[in-house]
C-alpha cells in the first residue's frame, strides 16, 4: 500500500513539472508567434489552446492514444499547442507499438500542417515546413520507438537475472535435499551395523550368564563403548535431517573406503560371527574412493542382515576385481528362522539396491537353489 501510494506521489509530481515546463514552452512560443502584436481573438485563441493542450499531458498517462490525438487536433488551431503535441507524439511512440505511434505521428504532421497552411510560419516556404514537419515527427517516433524496445531489454534481462537466481537458489535447495538424505542414508546403515553388534553382545550375556567374570566385564564394556557410539552416531542422523544448512558431518566423522573392510570383518568377527573372507583385489589403490564406499556399505548392511537373521551361522565374504573390469562383491549364509535377533525396517537393501545402480553397478539378493541366502554386487571399476 505504501508503494502504491509512493509511485502515485511521484506520478503526480512528475504531471507537475512536465505541465510547468510544456507551458513555459508554450508561453514562448505565443509571444514568438505574436510578433510584439498581443491584440485580436489570435492571442485569446493561442492563450485557451495552450491551456487545453497542457491540460491533456496527464491524461497521456493512461490514456496516450486519446491525449496525443487531442493534442495534435488543437497544434491544428494554434502553434500554442505544438510543445503539448510533442510531448504526446514522444509518449505515444515510448509506449505504443509502431503501427499505432505511427498514425499518431501522422495525426501530428497532419495537425502542424494544417497549421502551417492557415498559419504560416514567417521566412519559411511551405515546402520545407512540411519537410521540416514530417523529419521532427519522424525522429520523435524513432526516438520513442528505441527508447521502447531498450525498455523491453533491459526489463528481459532484469526478469532473466531474477529467474536465474530463483532457479540456483532451487538447484542450491535440491542440492542440500539430495545430500542429506544421502547421508541420513549412510548414518543408517552405520547406526543398523552397531545397534545389531549390541544385540550380539547382549544376545551373549543373556545366554551365557555363567561366563567368568572378566569375559562379562569385557562384553559388558563393548557394550557400554558401543551405546556411545551408537548414540553419537544417531546425534548425526538427527543433525543431518534438520532444516538448518548443513556444511558437513559433526565431529568431521571421516567416510569408510575400501581399506577398511578388513576392520569391518574383524569387528564382526569379535561379535562372535564366523566369517570365512576372501578377497582378491588387483591394485585395489585404484579403486575410485566412492566405489570403495559404496562396497563398504554393501558389505555392512550384508553382515548386518546376517547377524540379523541367521545369527550363530558362518558367513562367507568372497570379494574380487581389477581395474577396467568390475568389482564383484559375493556375501551368502545360510537363511533363518523364526524371529530375527534385531527388529528392522525392511528397507535397509532397497536403499542399498539405489546406492548401488546410482553408483552404476548391480545388484541381486535372494534364496539361491542351495537355499543359502547369497547377496551380490557388481560395481564398475574403470581402467
Amino acid at each position: 500500500m505504501e508503494e502504491i501510494c509512493a509511485d502515485r506521489r511521484r506520478e503526480r509530481w512528475a504531471n507537475v513539472i512536465a505541465v510547468t515546463a510544456v507551458g513555459a514552452l508554450s508561453a514562448l512560443t505565443i509571444v514568438g508567434r505574436q510578433a510584439g502584436d498581443f491584440r485580436g481573438g489570435r492571442l485569446v485563441l493561442d492563450v485557451a489552446v495552450g491551456i487545453v493542450a497542457c491540460g491533456l499531458i496527464p491524461v497521456l498517462t493512461r490514456r496516450p492514444v486519446q491525449g496525443a490525438l487531442g493534442q495534435a487536433a488543437l497544434a491544428a488551431l494554434s502553434p500554442a499547442a505544438t510543445p503539448a503535441a510533442t510531448v504526446g507524439t514522444l509518449t505515444v511512440a515510448q509506449r505504443r507499438p509502431l503501427k499505432t505511434a505511427a498514425l499518431v505521428a501522422g495525426a501530428g504532421v497532419a495537425g502542424h500542417l494544417v497549421q502551417g497552411i492557415w498559419r504560416p510560419m514567417g521566412g519559411i516556404d511551405l515546402r520545407w515546413y512540411v519537410v521540416l514537419d514530417v523529419a521532427v515527427h519522424a525522429a520523435l517516433l524513432g526516438w520513442g520507438q528505441w527508447t521502447q524496445a531498450r525498455q523491453a531489454l533491459l526489463n528481459s534481462l532484469r526478469e532473466r537475472a531474477v529467474r536465474a537466481e530463483k532457479e540456483q537458489g532451487r538447484r542450491v535447495a535440491e542440492a542440500r535435499t539430495l545430500e542429506r538424505t544421502q547421508m541420513a542414508r549412510e548414518m543408517h546403515d552405520v547406526l543398523a551395523h552397531r545397534l545389531s553388534l549390541l544385540a550380539t553382545y547382549a544376545g551373549a550375556l543373556e545366554y551365557r550368564p555363567d561366563s567368568p567374570p572378566e569375559k562379562l566385564a569385557e562384553a559388558a564394556g563393548v557394550i557400554r563403548a558401543g551405546v556411545h557410539q551408537a548414540l553419537d552416531e544417531l546425534r548425526e542422523v538427527i543433525s543431518v535431517l534438520r532444516d538448518s544448512e548443513i556444511d558437513e558431518l559433526p565431529g568431521g566423522r571421516p567416510q569408510p573406503t575400501f581399506g577398511d573392510l578388513a576392520a569391518l570383518v574383524a569387528e564382526s568377527r569379535d561379535a562372535g560371527t564366523e566369517i570365512r573372507y576372501d578377497e582378491s583385489v588387483n591394485s585395489p589403490e585404484l579403486l575410485p574412493p566412492a566405489t570403495g564406499r559404496t562396497a563398504y556399505r554393501v558389505v555392512q548392511e550384508g553382515l548386518t542382515n546376517a547377524r540379523k537373521h541367521a545369527a550363530g551361522h558362518p558367513v562367507t565374504l568372497v570379494v574380487d576385481g581389477r581395474p577396467g573390469q568390475s568389482l564383484r562383491i559375493e556375501l551368502t549364509n545360510p537363511s533363518g528362522y523364526g524371529v530375527p535377533l534385531t527388529p528392522g525396517s525392511g528397507t535397509g537393501l532397497v536403499g542399498l539396491t539405489e546406492r548401488v545402480h546410482l553408483a552404476g553397478g548391480t545388484l541381486d539378493h535372494g534364496r539361491a537353489a542351495d537355499g543359502r541366502f547369497r547377496l551380490q554386487a557388481s560395481l564398475p571399476w574403470p581402467a
